[in-house]
């Protein structure tokens, strides 16, 4: 099974340093980044408004646990929005490269 992870950051240059780790250790096969997006959130009762950024995270399920190990591990905010989406169905190719790449 395949997951993709949902990430917000505090901007490009943290999804990109976050990125590269996950690369680098073999814990995803390709992030997208989305560079700008706007949040209005609740943080200790207040609301907040802020820019930030989206990774998207494409990985093997079972590597979900250590993903979120280690983003929270190397991650600048204090409880950082990480998310896991199962990927029921998708492209077969797509899916036995990323199994060939993360293998």
């Amino acid at each position: 099974m395949y997951s993709i992870i949902y990430i917000t950051t505090s901007g490009v240059s943290e999804s990109k340093k976050i990125a590269i780790k996950l690369l680098e250790e073999k814990l995803a096969v390709c992030i997208n980044i989305i560079p700008t997006i706007e949040s209005i959130y609740l943080w200790k009762h207040e609301i907040e408004e802020d820019t930030e950024s989206i990774m998207v995270v494409k990985t093997k399920s079972v590597l979900v646990e250590e993903v979120i190990k280690r983003v929270e591990e190397i991650h600048s905010y204090e409880i950082p929005c990480i998310l896991e989406i199962t990927i029921n169905k998708g492209s077969k190719k797509y899916l036995k490269w990323m199994e060939s790449e993360l293998s």
